[in-house]
């Protein structure tokens, strides 16, 4: 068999992963090591042209890597290209092909599949997912019991880059010494939350606990739309107030129409601000704003993707 990857699913962090894997071994394997040329294409914009200068002989005859993706949305022809280029790829190429398993290009999977090293990476059903994460664990070297990964996935939810980046942070954070109460306390608040709880945590930096506690607000019937106005009043607050230093002065939570217990809280949160995240900041919340106001695409969505981003740019 050529030196052939086929990643097939629709689950994108685990495709993620397993390439990086896939790139990781072949890099142990090469004698160029870290340094091997890496080339990645989208499926559809394949030419015949542009796969034979990606798969020529370097000229040194050194080791290359050509990832392709999103197989599932190519053409014809250039469905046909990528099949005829798998039965060979040529010396010393590596071929990782990234294909979700459905698409205008489901008929050739079965083809892919007698010519490369197969890699599943299907969604989880929810009753596979507790596995999933006892096996994440055990990447680390750590037997969690049931009740840990029970609480890990009530606090967290189902979303695998999540659960995977939370694990971590858990593992880093505790020494490896993760119980279902050290979960619980990491998560804490998320039962009973509010949008100004939520707007604290993503500005706050902590992406886990903020996600955790909007779903949860949503789950408890909160509007998006007013999630994403706290989202908006807070980061407003911090653009106001990240380049002051010191305690802010009382009289300045009249000006700016806070409490004054607001005003200090928010201006110790500001503190880890620089101007360009404030900036994308204020882009981002005016985007959610039209996004939960029906200008586009899942309210919810898009909540998710706007905490996760300021959650990361405090951070």
């Amino acid at each position: 068999m050529n030196n052939v990857h086929l990643i097939v699913g629709d689950e994108d962090f685990l495709a993620e992963r397993a390439r990086e894997e896939i790139v990781a071994a072949i890099r142990a394997e090469s004698e160029n090591g870290d340094a091997i040329e890496i080339s990645s294409i989208r499926a559809g914009d394949v030419s015949e042209a542009e796969l034979l200068d990606l798969c020529s002989p370097s000229l040194f005859g050194e080791d290359r890597i050509v990832i392709i993706n999103k197989m599932d949305e190519a053409g014809k022809e250039p469905a046909e290209l990528i099949v005829r280029l798998a039965k060979d790829p040529g010396p010393g190429i590596s071929l990782i092909i990234v294909h979700s398993g459905g698409g205008r290009q489901k008929a050739q999977v079965p083809k892919l599949k007698k010519l490369a090293h197969v890699h599943e990476v299907k969604a989880l059903r929810n009753n596979e997912r507790p596995n999933w994460v006892t096996q994440e664990f055990r990447r680390y070297g750590i037997r969690p019991t049931p009740d840990v990964v029970h609480a890990l996935l009530e606090g967290v939810g189902s979303d695998l880059r999540e659960l995977a980046s939370a694990i971590s942070q858990l593992i880093a954070d505790t020494d490896g010494e993760v119980t279902a109460a050290k979960v619980r306390e990491y998560y804490a608040g998320v039962a009973e939350v509010n949008g100004f709880d939520v707007a604290d945590l993503a500005c706050a930096g902590q992406t886990h606990r903020a996600l955790a506690s909007m779903r949860r607000a949503l789950q408890l019937g909160v509007e998006p739309a007013a999630l994403a106005a706290a989202l908006s009043m807070k980061v407003s607050g911090i653009a106001r107030l990240y380049s002051t230093r010191g305690k802010p002065h009382i009289s300045l939570a009249g000006k700016l129409g806070m409490a004054p217990f607001i005003l200090e809280k928010t201006a110790h949160l500001a503190r880890r601000w620089s101007g360009d995240a404030v900036s994308e900041a204020v882009i981002i919340v005016a985007d959610l704003d039209a996004a939960v106001k029906g200008q586009g695409g899942d309210p919810a969505f898009a909540l998710e993707d706007a905490v996760r981003r300021i959650s990361q740019l405090a951070g």
